[in-house]
């Protein structure tokens, strides 16, 4: 029996490549392309996949906010998580949410099928060191949600972050220079204990400092 595919990733490129790799395995086949997590959980339901590769950082809906919906909905469905970020905060979320892999985008198309197989058997891939960042990751996060604060104008300017606005644009957005906005950017970094704007959207997100929109400010 091949088993269906649903690839869920906003570049094309990616889709593309990922289907020339599964059609070299005979156990599985593409069935269908998500641009982002809404559209995957429409395919979801339209095209009752077998296994999921799916993104993370998509627009209109994260892959993460998809994975968290379908743990709901489709408990059983295999998703292995495909991004090109090696970020602890990944890890953790996604397989508390219950994904069975998690994949590097330059990865190898032996770890490709391991995983795939690995996930198809009903099994979670983690290794020993994955599950030591994993329970280091919570210990950090959890000294977070205990002890940082931030500020109203720190929470405005990591929502604005997490949406892909530009420094400049926040700083007209709230009147105020950009040399302001990059100097509390550096106020939260070190608040939180991070050294990237992206980083320090991924760790107030899962501490619950602030929530991901794309409204405009």
């Amino acid at each position: 029996m091949t088993n269906k595919v649903l690839i869920a990733d906003d570049h094309v490129v990616v889709r593309e490549g990922l289907k020339l790799l599964i059609e070299t395995n005979e156990n599985y086949r593409t069935i269908g392309e998500a641009g982002h997590g809404a559209e995957a959980i429409q395919l979801v339901n339209d095209l009752e996949p077998d296994i999921i590769l799916m993104d993370l950082y998509m627009p209109v809906m994260s892959g993460m906010e998809a994975i968290r919906k379908l743990s709901v909905t489709h408990p059983k469905l295999p998703i292995i998580i495909l991004t090109t970020y090696n970020e602890d905060q990944l890890l953790a979320e996604g397989f508390a949410l219950g994904a069975k892999g998690y994949l590097l985008k330059d990865t190898s198309l032996q770890s490709l099928f391991h995983s795939m197989d690995t996930a198809m058997n009903g099994e979670t891939l983690i290794g020993e060191d994955m599950m030591k960042r994993i329970r280091d990751y919570q210990g950090k996060r959890q000294h977070i949600k205990e002890k940082v604060q931030l500020s109203r104008m720190e929470i405005i300017i990591l929502q604005a972050v997490a949406r892909g606005t530009t420094s400049k644009d926040i700083a007209f957005d709230m009147g105020v220079s950009e040399r302001t906005i990059k100097s509390r950017l550096t106020a939260i970094f070190n608040k939180l204990g991070v050294d990237s704007r992206t980083e320090a959207v991924a760790v107030a997100i899962e501490s619950g400092l602030i929530h991901l929109n794309y409204n405009k400010l």
